[in-house]
């Protein structure tokens, strides 16, 4: 687990740390409301579950991380399990060319409405994510090869895979996967019940119940 700490202490020295609201007053390394807004509410970022949810599980990921791909199935089910939940994915590309080519595709499909689809094919593939595999998952997931590559350079596009290694880097995060609820942070494999408990612990800390 990483300590709350290592969270925001990298946010205070981006300067994301400005005035906080009242109620964090009173809480242990409170996350800056600048640096929440940017995690969890950036318009470049795909949103799964419900998107007026009372809180929000943040995803940072790989496609060629295996755990990463693990993890599709107790998501789904903490979806599935928790109708107030919102939950946000950070494409952060760690693990070499394929994977940021996989994560410009994917971000590239957001506006043809087969993001999820296409995630989950690339999730679900066996191998690494290089370029010739992630093409042939999208043209296998009906989407057009050449307007994606177009869309791959898209300024949302480069924008979302810039903030992902901004946050990670000012909030010290140690790789993929890790999931963000409230002002704790998470690393590696979790299973249904330990993201269950993560959010729960972060509608506590927030006063949501």
């Amino acid at each position: 687990m990483i300590p709350r700490r290592l969270v925001l202490s990298g946010a205070a020295a981006c300067g994301m740390a400005a005035a906080l609201p009242l109620r964090a007053a009173d809480r242990p390394n409170p996350m800056p409301e600048e640096l929440r807004a940017a995690l969890e509410r950036d318009p470049t970022a795909p949103v799964l579950g419900n998107p007026d949810g009372d809180i929000t599980l943040s995803v940072f990921f790989d496609y060629n991380c295996p755990h990463c791909r693990k993890m599709v199935g107790p998501i789904q089910a903490l979806i599935a399990s928790d109708p107030n939940l919102r939950v946000v994915y950070r494409e952060w590309p760690v693990f070499g060319e394929g994977s940021d080519f996989a994560a410009r595709a994917s971000l590239a499909s957001l506006e043809t409405g087969k993001y999820w689809r296409f995630h989950a094919a690339l999730m679900a593939m066996r191998g690494r994510a290089e370029e010739t595999s992630v093409m042939r998952v999208a043209r296998q997931t009906g989407l057009d090869p050449a307007a994606l590559r177009r869309g791959m350079e898209a300024e949302p596009v480069t924008r979302h895979i810039a903030l992902s290694f901004q946050l990670a880097e000012h909030m010290g995060l140690m790789g993929t996967p890790t999931f963000i609820a409230g002002d704790e942070a998470v690393f590696g494999e979790q299973s249904r019940a330990d993201l269950a408990a993560l959010v729960a612990r972060g509608r506590r800390t927030l006063g949501l119940g």
